[in-house]
């Protein structure tokens, strides 16, 4: 509905532009006054329906090997994430952890029917009860072994898992990892998307982190 209603908008500021054209040619008053009116209106009940699908939506925390859906162009949800599994560490490689190192193992996939997709610019963070967010620690993943880019294309049917390392503290409480696809542009689109998990004051979907046994060392 998000995307429609966003379609609708444009195509009406479109048509809007053409009948103020008209109207300051001819001189119509009228038809210029009417034109703004229900710009006006239909901007106070677009802004109604952002406002209002973003503050009665709901956080929600996927469990471990709950997809979390990705869309691209906004209609082709296709591509999916996952968290498959968590480790912790104290050191990886010659680094050690300020607090302990959490391993993630995230795993991408598609069930697109015969174009190959990729994720666009996938952002990774760490938020916790206190909503402290944690960046990925870059140095301590690049330890690890050579495994493929978040972006990478997959075809109808194909995944692929891809480990990510962060620094949490030792005593972090609710963890939770928080994947968001896009360019700048993309997210100021979103931002005003009705709807939209990157709207305006809309809750969003994490991937809990601390579900399951957390087996030390890293191989």
């Amino acid at each position: 509905m998000g995307v429609l209603l966003m379609l609708m908008t444009i195509g009406g500021l479109v048509v809007a532009g053409v009948l103020l054209v008209i109207a300051f040619i001819t001189g119509k008053g009228w038809l210029r006054n009417f034109v703004l009116g229900g710009v006006a209106v239909w901007f106070v009940f677009y802004a109604v329906l952002l406002i209002g699908a973003s503050v009665f939506s709901t956080e929600k925390t996927l469990a471990f090997d709950e997809p979390k859906a990705f869309c691209g162009f906004y209609f082709d949800c296709h591509l999916h994430t996952a968290v498959k599994d968590v480790r912790t560490t104290k050191t990886l490689g010659d680094r050690t952890a300020k607090g302990m190192f959490h391993v993630v193992k995230v795993e991408v996939f598609s069930d697109a029917v015969q174009a190959k997709l990729g994720l666009t610019t996938l952002g990774a963070n760490v938020v916790d009860s206190g909503d402290e967010h944690y960046h990925r620690d870059w140095e301590a993943e690049a330890l690890l072994p050579s495994q493929p880019d978040f972006e990478k294309l997959i075809g109808p049917e194909e995944h692929f898992v891809k480990e990510i390392v962060f620094d949490l503290p030792a005593d972090v409480k609710n963890p939770r990892l928080d994947l968001r696809e896009g360019f700048g542009i993309d997210h100021v689109i979103e931002t005003v998307l009705v709807g939209d998990e990157d709207s305006i004051l809309h809750k969003r979907n994490y991937f809990k982190l601390t579900e399951q046994n957390l087996a030390s060392g890293v191989k």
